[in-house]
């Protein structure tokens, strides 16, 4: 079936993401700053409160019983959860910013896509920490896995008929209804919108490739994780229905992590572990 219309063009589909709900900027920059071990706090804070709604969220977060409450500024939470939390709870906190609506066009239900997220993150996390990866990259690259689906959901409004979103059991998976209608994969675009707000490269590299469609996508060892980390999200069940056909676990792909079995159940259940607490946090 040819695109309906032309092609997304690069301009709209950056234009649709700056139109987000989350500051991209700042996650960006934020992962710059902790790479640094000589990054102030303070310096965290300033940055966090660019963003107003982010900054009232991570306060509000804060405030659970779960952190000890009585948070009253970005400043007080950053200095409660340290240097080793602040990019889970950021992280936290722009889940349920960006999971503030469904994807219409992909069938997906806003809760589900703040699983997705939430869960990704920590799989995609606990596996580069047993495999010695970038745990930072690791987290920041399953969490922003999805934005490809965001942006082109957005930018598909008013170009697919009603009739034409997604079905399972007409279009198989994801990337053939968007090759249908769209003219690019949410993959591709996710990759263009880190690229984009200046991530580090190899997760812009990563996202495009986790799929790992072509021989040389395993080559690189965080577009691997992010495949693993797919498939512990699709056993807890919080998979997208689209793209579960890229989960299959093989010994060749836990090979090239470098990772074992018992490695990949340690890191489910971590994963698990981190998830409910975020989600308590949400509530």
């Amino acid at each position: 079936m040819p695109v309906i219309g032309t092609p997304l063009s690069r301009e709209k589909l950056l234009e649709t993401a700056r139109s987000l709900p989350a500051d991209l900027e700042v996650l960006s920059t934020l992962g710059e700053m902790l790479q640094d071990v000589n990054a102030e706090l303070d310096a965290i804070a300033s940055l966090l409160r660019r963003d107003l709604a982010l900054a009232a969220r991570i306060v509000r977060i804060s405030n659970s019983p779960l952190f000890g409450g009585r948070v009253s500024s970005v400043e007080e939470a950053v200095n409660r959860v340290g240097f080793g939390e602040i990019l889970r709870l950021v992280g936290t906190a722009t889940t349920g910013r960006f999971a503030d609506r469904a994807l219409e066009h992909y069938g997906i239900t806003a809760l589900q896509l703040r699983d997705n997220m939430l869960y990704t993150a920590f799989a995609c996390e606990e596996l580069a920490r047993q495999a010695g990866g970038d745990v930072r990259m690791a987290y920041t690259a399953g969490l922003l896995r999805p934005i490809g689906f965001m942006v082109l959901d957005r930018a598909a409004r008013g170009r697919i008929p009603p009739r034409e979103t997604f079905e399972p059991k007409r279009w198989g998976n994801y990337r053939i209804w968007e090759g249908s209608f769209l003219g690019i994969g949410h993959a591709e675009v996710a990759g263009l919108v880190l690229d984009e707000w200046h991530f580090p490269k190899p997760m812009g590299a990563a996202l495009r490739a986790h799929y790992l469609s072509h021989q040389a996508d395993a080559s690189q060892p965080l577009a691997l994780l992010l495949n693993l980390a797919g498939t512990l999200t699709g056993a807890a069940g919080h998979a997208f229905e689209g793209e579960t056909d890229h989960w299959l676990l093989t010994p060749e792909k836990l090979a090239a992590a470098g990772l074992t079995e018992e490695q990949l159940s340690h890191a489910a259940e971590a994963a698990g572990q981190a998830f409910d607490r975020a989600v308590a946090l949400l509530r």
